[in-house]
């Protein structure tokens, strides 16, 4: 038997049937993961930031002379414009630390610990999801010198925000591991990620859009996230966000169960 295939059958069962979990190794990971994009600061936090300076930017000089209030475009486009920031770096983090592992051989570092599927699957999102967060707070920070960032509902703020890096950062890890080459992340950023993200009311209210189009965004699982943390921040929403509760919710547990078995199988990094 090779090391791999006795990699594969000594991997232990997810939750060790619901004992001891290797926290020690959880943490590791964690840290690893966290450690990985704290590195490349500049790159990872900082480049986002101004992206999204710029976004605001050119959107308010561009439509501020057909707004009567431009201030309140602003804290419309801000709260968007750190979801935008916490759906792309969740979801480049986990998939690219993932691609990298495996295109220079040290996944097998990871792999080789007594980690259960489980383990391996909190420590990859949550490091992404960790990344979204903070990306979110120095966005936040940045955006309020052009308008107030403070919540009127905290609980939705965190709700929705932390539900998208988690919610990314599985997707992150299910490109990762299908991905052979970065090409092929970038097909899934570019088609899949960018498009969806885009059309989802981020720069602008889904009231401004054909009645059809407006009954289509409503099958768009990110137009419910950036919604619901626009309303924390707002106010006001474009759907029920109760709905967006419930869609984020059950989408996030579906990932997470695709994820738990991808990575039990083994597929593509394990063989």
């Amino acid at each position: 038997m090779s090391d791999m295939q006795s990699l594969k059958s000594d991997n232990p069962p997810v939750l060790r049937d619901f004992g001891i979990i290797n926290w020690m190794g959880l943490a590791t990971l964690y840290k690893k993961e966290v450690r990985r994009f704290l590195k490349v600061g500049p790159q990872t936090l900082l480049a986002p930031v101004i992206s999204n300076l710029l976004y605001m930017t050119v959107f308010v000089l561009a439509f501020s002379a057909l707004r009567p209030n431009p201030e309140e475009f602003m804290a419309f486009l801000a709260p968007g414009l750190v979801m935008l920031g916490i759906l792309n770096n969740a979801a480049a983090n986990s998939s690219s630390s993932i691609m990298t592992g495996k295109m220079m051989g040290s996944i097998t570092d990871v792999l080789m610990p007594p980690l259960s599927y489980f383990e391996l699957a909190l420590g990859w999102i949550s490091g992404a999801a960790t990344r979204g967060v903070l990306v979110a707070l120095v966005t936040s920070i940045a955006l309020s010198f052009f308008t107030p960032m403070i919540p009127s509902h905290f609980w939705a703020v965190l709700f929705f925000g932390i539900s998208a890096a988690f919610m990314m950062g599985m997707v992150g890890v299910l490109s990762g591991v299908w991905a052979e080459k970065f090409d092929q992340l970038a097909v899934v950023n570019q088609f899949i990620i960018l498009p969806l993200s885009f059309l989802s009311g981020t720069f602008y209210s889904i009231d401004v859009l054909p009645a059809t189009f407006q009954k289509l965004i409503l099958f768009n699982p990110l137009f419910y996230l950036i919604d619901g943390f626009r309303y924390g921040f707002t106010g006001a929403a474009d759907g029920s966000i109760m709905t967006g509760v419930i869609v984020t919710t059950i989408i996030n547990i579906i990932l997470f169960s695709a994820v738990l078995s991808v990575l039990k199988s083994g597929w593509r990094i394990k063989s």
